[in-house]
């Protein structure tokens, strides 16, 4: 949701790189709903665009605080499952007031990233980085060191 400050959007920028040795990588930044009147409409028409902004079948990941948490490892498993399945992967993560209940309810798996509130631009930089981890755990890549 939203553009990222030159900070959180040069680790990002490093990450997708990182990702796009391993398969095709596109993000894409939705605009932040500035006109809605109230929280909860501001939440359902960022919620509306991102929705939107998914490929036609993919396999959504809403990142929310009532999803599961997974390990490094959890994730690397999901993603080899869901990339095997042949189907776009589409993450979304909502602005500073997360998502609304339709795209939850859109949602084919929920993410949580822990108990800690982050701000969603920092949110997208750990989601990428986890991705980038699972992706050299999948491949064998001695970035990932497992817990002992």
């Amino acid at each position: 949701m939203g553009r990222l400050r030159s900070y959180y959007r040069q680790a990002a920028d490093e990450y997708l790189k990182r990702l796009q040795r391993f398969w095709p990588l596109e993000e894409r930044e939705v605009r932040e709903a500035t006109r809605a009147s109230t929280d909860t409409l501001k939440r359902r028409e960022e919620s509306r665009r991102l929705l939107e902004a998914i490929p036609a079948d993919a396999v959504v990941v809403a990142l929310t605080r009532r999803g599961s948490a997974w390990s490094s490892e959890e994730i690397a498993r999901r993603l080899g499952r869901w990339r095997h399945g042949g189907r776009d992967l589409a993450f979304l993560i909502g602005g500073s007031l997360g998502l609304s209940d339709e795209a939850l309810a859109a949602a084919d798996a929920g993410w949580s990233l822990g108990p800690l509130t982050l701000p969603h631009e920092l949110a997208r930089v750990v989601v990428l980085e986890q991705l980038y981890r699972a992706a050299t755990i999948l491949q064998g890549h001695p970035y990932h060191k497992p817990r002992t």
